[in-house]
């Protein structure tokens, strides 16, 4: 049992209460009973709201099933079903042109595009990783992944780092071309007021001298600060250095500024299902707005302690003091509107939203950053990022936006210190999502695309319109490209040039570099100035795209195209034509179901929200959530339309289970699933794909929270 603490009419969980007043409100000057008075006043007042909204939801998804089915065998009528769903208000009429207002936006959202990272806030190195991600080693990046085309053996290999070193510095000559001359030819760089380059054939000069911005030097280490479309390179000379020494300019690293901002997820990368995991999460989002959590790492017999990077410091040109942020802008991810908690029982007994408590818990968090009177500081303009997944339309925008309002009474901060990120990942949110932004058109900060929890959401929303196309070749059908475009063309209609983030989603396949170097470029092309990426590593790499494309001058040019994308191709169902080949259905089958219990046996028994999760052929991919919800929904779609049969998934589920069991053979905490077949974690895979017709929009949460609170409940 739990043991609770009332506080003005709520129920709160005692490690809840303690870590509130014991750690997040010490040093805010804010008083106990008024947070937990202006919590109490929160929920009484938006609590009933968030759930007509949720009701809302429902009758939407009863009627557009009833059409659906009125329809079967019928061709898809676009003009009709359109004319349907704005009858139903399912679509609402956009009202006149807007820009937004946002205001006290920091750089790394609003005028540099760069790589963004997406963490579970729950793994303490993992967030310390994100956060230290700013800079990478672009040598480091090369050398160690594939993105040389192979992979490196183990020691040290010359001629490998030969070729990364090469690759380096032709990717310099685009970044920072020189006059008549390569990076590969220079032979001797000096910095003061000026940078002095030379090569074997004499001097020569970057091409745009204002592109050296600074120096620093440490005995005979010296760096050079430089930049190209907003983003910071440093070299390091260092001629006692194993590649410094062989160098002819003693180029020792290249150092790319990478991760510009990081999210700091309380959503769908971890497992939180009651108060003990709340406070973990809260405690680390704290401790990296204090700028003091740290982790101990144990390798090799070896202790290290893990913090937050300090800032840089340079010489400017002019011989003045230059500090340069070391971290990546954080923004932390709040829960959706969905979930409720049991850390926290209303006057009636029942949970609240989480996303509620996640509103206010984080921000108080937040404070700590907003008070610091020196660097380094999270937000350099006073503000606090709350990216808000999982709405549906403009009144769920609108309902976090005046949780926000609130949250700001009740801790005293300025009317819209809390910015807002708009995930655009619901169907209902992509076709009304220019009143989305209307509706916090001066908190938004960022709108990003997400193709897995969006095709989830497409297949659930049209179910009852027929079998679905396998998930990989929906990719190639006219609403996704129609959903990507339009996500950057109100954007930009909106005004977010120059002032918000426009995102783009993850690149999933981690160990897949050179893949990710030769296709990811199309992200900034399409005109978004942040696209998610996996790893540190990753961000480094992909780094390299935003000094290629100068994102805002490409946001000019796709201003001036016009708009693309029409919201016909976006309402269009991808329904599978013509006749189903057997052997490509049974191998859909056992990737979904591989994919699924891959995730939630990690996910149940260990509490694992976000991993790399090797693949039916062992690649491994990053899972959550969001590829959970796409891959039990397709099952889900094809038995409701007789594709396929119970007994067939369940065979492949058997199958699939023994498979995931041989590729965690290694891990000594991992507990099989074969033979028995009756664990929580695969009863919860089951229950995923032969309830998820029913489940609320398709989501995963409900039963993955379920299945995990029993085993949690099971093993005290």
């Amino acid at each position: 049992m739990t043991n609770r603490i009332e506080k003005h009419g709520l129920q709160v969980a005692a490690e809840l209460v303690s870590f509130v007043e014991t750690r997040a409100l010490a040093g805010t000057g804010l008083a106990a009973d008024s947070f937990w008075a202006g919590l109490a006043a929160g929920v009484a007042r938006f609590g009933p709201q968030n759930r007509a909204l949720l009701a809302e939801r429902e009758n939407l998804q009863t009627q557009i099933d009833a059409w659906h089915i009125a329809r079967r065998g019928q061709s898809f009528d676009a003009a009709a079903y359109r004319a349907f769903l704005t009858e139903i208000g399912y679509l609402l009429p956009e009202g006149p042109e807007f820009q937004i207002d946002t205001a006290n936006v920091d750089p790394e959202i609003a005028t540099i595009a760069g790589p963004q990272l997406v963490v579970p806030v729950t793994n303490a190195r993992f967030a310390l990783n994100a956060a230290n991600a700013r800079w990478g080693n672009l040598y480091d990046a090369l050398y160690g992944t594939d993105a040389l085309g192979d992979l490196p053996q183990g020691g040290f290999d010359p001629a490998r780092a030969a070729k990364a070193i090469a690759w380096a510095k032709a990717f310099l000559d685009v970044a920072l071309p020189l006059v008549g001359a390569q990076w590969g030819d220079v032979t001797e760089l000096r910095a003061g007021e000026d940078l002095a380059i030379h090569t074997g054939k004499g001097a020569t000069a970057l091409q745009n001298p204002g592109q050296y911005i600074g120096h620093a030097a440490q005995g005979e280490k010296r760096q050079i600060l430089l930049q190209n479309n907003g983003l910071k390179i440093v070299i390091y000379l260092d001629p006692t250095d194993r590649l410094g020494a062989k160098d002819p300019a003693q180029i020792s690293a290249i150092h790319l500024e990478s991760a510009l901002s990081a999210i700091m997820d309380c959503e769908d990368s971890v497992a939180a299902v009651d108060a003990a995991d709340k406070v973990l999460a809260y405690g680390n989002w704290l401790g990296l707005m204090r700028g003091d959590l740290t982790e101990e790492i144990r390798k090799g017999g070896k202790v290290t302690t893990r913090r937050l990077a300090p800032d840089l410091l340079f010489t400017a040109r002019d011989g003045g003091a230059l500090v340069i942020k070391a971290r990546a802008l954080m923004m932390v991810r709040n829960v959706g509107h969905l979930m409720t908690n049991p850390a926290i029982l209303d006057r009636d007994g029942r949970e609240i939203g989480e996303g509620i408590m996640d509103a206010y818990i984080t921000t108080l968090c937040a404070l700590h950053d907003l008070n610091k009177t020196a660097d380094p500081r999270n937000s350099a303009t006073g503000s606090v990022y709350v990216v808000k997944p999982k709405m549906h339309g403009p009144k769920e925008v609108a309902l976090a936006d005046e949780i926000f309002s609130h949250v700001e009474q009740v801790l005293g901060l300025p009317r819209y210190t809390v910015k807002l990120g708009i995930m655009d990942e619901e169907r209902r949110t992509s076709a009304n999502l220019r009143e989305c932004i209307r509706a916090a058109k001066s908190r938004v900060a960022f709108i990003n695309t997400g193709f897995l929890d969006r095709t989830g959401d497409e297949i659930h929303t049209s179910m009852e319109a027929g079998p679905m196309l396998p998930k990989g070749e929906m990719k190639l059908t006219p609403w996704i490209h129609a959903y990507e475009d339009r996500n950057v063309d109100i954007g930009l209609a909106c005004g977010f040039q120059g002032r918000a983030q426009i995102g783009k989603g993850m690149w999933a396949m981690p160990d897949l570099m050179a893949q990710m170097l030769a296709t990811k470029g199309g992200h900034p092309q399409a005109g978004a100035n942040c696209a998610w990426v996996p790893s540190p590593t990753a961000a480094t790499l992909h780094a390299t795209h935003y000094h290629r494309i100068d994102v805002l001058a490409r946001q000019a040019e796709l201003k001036a195209g016009g708009a693309r994308g029409t919201l016909d191709d976006l309402l269009t169902p991808p329904l599978a034509t013509g006749n189903w080949n057997p052997e490509a259905v049974q191998a859909e089958v056992e990737n979904n179901a591989q994919g699924i219990l891959g995730y939630v046996v990690r996910w149940i028994d260990q509490g694992i929200g976000c991993s790399k999760v090797p693949d039916i052929h062992d690649v491994g991919l990053m899972e959550d959530r969001a590829t959970c919800r796409i891959s039990s929904q397709a099952l889900a779609n094809w038995l409701h339309h007789g594709v396929i049969s119970e007994e067939q998934v369940r065979t492949a589920m058997r199958k699939m289970a023994a498979v995931v069991d041989r590729q965690n053979a290694s891990d000594a905490t991992y507990i099989a699933m074969a033979p028995d077949f009756n664990g929580l974690a695969y009863r919860a895979a089951c229950d995923l794909v032969f309830k998820g017709r029913v489940q609320p929009s398709g989501y995963t949460e409900p039963l993955l929270h379920q299945y995990r609170l029993m085993l949690k409940a099971e093993s005290t």
